[in-house]
Formats: structure tokens, sequence, C-alpha cells
């Protein structure tokens, strides 16, 4: 008797990094939660965001299903990778496991995450403070990416967390600082490689790197430093933008 083949590959920091933009550059996922009334399993989309040290955000409905079924039962999934052309199986994408917890409001927490909600979806602004509408952080605990035929990965959760050394506000200071002063982005876009698109805009910055969005493409660049090495993180940044916006200071 034979052992079954492995079919995953061993997690190498190609794959890594493909799972954590994966996450990082979604602006919708699907949602499967556990129905709370039938015990099937359900799926919706929810438009997405991440917090600072790089956990997914949504922003539901009190009154929607899937957000009954998760107070239930906080044990979910969501799928992210968007479908280009040819065959829809051959473009990566990742399933993450989580927790989903509800953010209280009137607390720091709410806050930053409705700053970084609406850095990425501004039109959300029209119902954002709906007393029915609530945040929900998705607290990875594994992942599975397929980055395309034969390329099966499995990942702990603790591979998308992001280290915010020092306070979080003087992040979200930095992150305001930062997207008024380059609110059009399309130089940064194409200094740094991103695929054409019309007039980036900045959607966001994190210690690992930042989210620019041009109509319906968003992108990642994520630095080379990251984590507590809050002085290189932020060399490299002034580095990259003043390169390219050189009459600019951040």
């Amino acid at each position: 008797m034979t052992d079954k083949p492995n079919v995953l590959r061993d997690l190498d920091p190609e794959a890594l990094s493909l799972a954590r933009k994966l996450v990082r550059s979604a602006g919708h996922v699907a949602l499967a939660v556990q129905d709370a009334v039938s015990g099937f399993p359900a799926v919706s989309r929810a438009l997405t965001a991440t917090d600072l040290d790089g956990t997914p955000l949504i922003l539901v409905s009190m009154l929607a299903l899937h957000t009954k079924s998760l107070l239930a039962e906080p044990r979910c999934s969501l799928l992210a990778g968007d479908v280009g052309k040819g065959d829809p199986l051959a473009h990566p994408r990742i399933t993450l496991f989580a927790e989903a917890r509800q953010v209280p409001r009137d607390t720091p927490d709410h806050q930053r995450a409705r700053r970084r909600f609406l850095n990425r979806h501004p039109k959300a602004a029209l119902y954002i403070d709906f007393p029915d509408f609530s945040f929900f952080r998705l607290e990875p605990r594994r992942a599975s990416l397929n980055g395309g035929f034969g390329r099966a990965y499995a990942l702990d959760g603790d591979a998308f967390k992001i280290a915010v050394p020092g306070d979080p506000e003087d992040w979200l200071r930095l992150e305001e600082r930062i997207m008024i002063r380059y609110r059009d982005a399309t130089q940064l876009a194409a200094a740094i490689g991103a695929p054409k698109a019309h007039r980036y805009r900045l959607a966001g910055l994190d210690p690992a790197g930042f989210n620019l969005i041009g109509g319906s493409v968003s992108f990642r660049y994520d630095f080379v430093f990251e984590g507590d090495e809050w002085t290189a993180v932020d060399a490299e940044l002034r580095e990259i933008l003043e390169a390219v916006y050189p009459i600019r200071k951040i």
C-alpha cells in the first residue's frame, strides 16, 4: 500500500506574497456562512477592506440573513480573487477560513474600521452610519491558496497578520496625509508597474504596503520592509513618492 500523493506544494515566498495580495487587494469577496435558519451553507457577496493589521473588514446590515448567521455562528469563509480572460479556473484565488467578530460602536476600533472602509469604498458614505449597519473583523484562522493549475498551498492564519508598531493613530494620520497630498495616484501607479487603468487613486496604507484603485482595477504594492521596521518602511515610502512627485513632500 502506497501513500496518497500530496497535492499541496511547500509554501514559498512567491506563493505567500500572492496569498497576501489576493486578500489585501480584494474589494469584494464571496462570503460563506452557516444559515441560522436552515443550517445549510449560504453564500453572499460582501464589500471588504482590511484593517491596519491586515484583518479583512466587512460592513453589513443587521437585517441581512448572513449577518444574523454570523452572530449565531461566527465561523465563516471568504473567497477572494478576480476572474480575468480565459479559463476562470486558471486564475489565482484564495479561500480564507475565519471567525467573525463584531466591532463595537463608539470605540477606537470602530472609528478606525470606518476610516479604512471609506478609503476603500467612498460611496459607502451613503449608508455607513446607518444604525442597522455594523462592522465585522474576519479573523483569519487558515487559508487554502490555488495559484492556478497544480499550484495549491495551505497557509496558517498568522501569515496574513501585519505587525503594527507604535500607535495605530500615527499610521492613520500618515495615511490621511498621504491620501490628501497624493489623491491622484496615476503617475505613482505607472511608476510601480500597475496595470493600465483610468485615473488611479490611493485606497489605503498599512505597515506592509498600500492599495491603488483605478476604475475596476485594484493593485496592491507591498513594501520590501514591513512589521516593526518603521524607519525602513517610512524611508521606502518617501523614496517612492518623492521619486514620482519630486516637488511634493510627505
